[in-house]
């Protein structure tokens, strides 16, 4: 098993790159996110690695982070969920949106990512409820809270202005910061779009 690769990066794509290991070049799948993630071709980087084997292939699939590659391995462990979908997820919500998506069992948010359809949304977040616990969360993911109440209210209603995932929970997170775990569901939404427009 080939847990990373470190050395340099020779190539992207839209959904791979080549990453040359002491004149070896290793060809990686990657989402969206981890390959934004990647420096300049012809700098050195360490990419966390997952070795899938078929019976007619071998493939590394490449991440930017450990918990990317965790929940990765949780994805694809669903029934329905390849490799494919996985990184389709991961290049939609980040490990900490994925997190809280999963505990808060919202399964519109995981139906975002290209290829997920309602019902494979709901066997994911049904699934992955009682495995998706601390151990696969990084301690700053892990130290952010789940939002609940009004403050996933907000998220929603970002979410529902077109907003990314990661910016309608951001913008949320500073509202919330700035007027408290008490605020109403009305002056987080005004804040955290003043905020996400800034």
């Amino acid at each position: 098993m080939i847990a990373h690769l470190k050395g340099r990066v020779e190539e992207t794509g839209v959904d791979h790159a080549v990453i040359d290991v002491g004149g070896v070049g290793y060809l990686v799948g990657a989402s969206a996110r981890t390959l934004a993630a990647l420096p300049p071709v012809g700098e050195a980087t360490t990419m966390f690695t997952d070795m899938l084997v078929g019976e007619d292939f071998i493939r590394l699939v490449g991440f930017a982070r450990a918990d990317e590659r965790d929940w990765f391995r949780l994805l694809t462990g669903v029934q329905g969920v390849g490799a494919r979908v996985a990184l389709a997820i991961l290049s939609a919500l980040e490990p900490a949106e994925l997190s809280r998506a999963i505990a808060a069992q919202d399964k519109a948010m995981v139906a975002r990512a290209n290829g997920v359809g309602p019902k494979l949304a709901e066997r994911i977040v049904r699934e992955l409820k009682d495995k998706a616990g601390g151990v696969v969360l990084g301690p700053a993911a892990a130290a952010q809270a789940i939002p609940t109440g009004a403050s996933a209210d907000a998220v929603s209603a970002l979410l529902n202005l077109g907003f990314r995932p990661a910016e309608a929970s951001q913008a949320v997170a500073a509202a919330e910061e700035e007027l408290g775990a008490d605020a109403t569901l009305d002056a987080l939404v005004r804040l955290a779009l003043r905020k996400a427009a800034k």
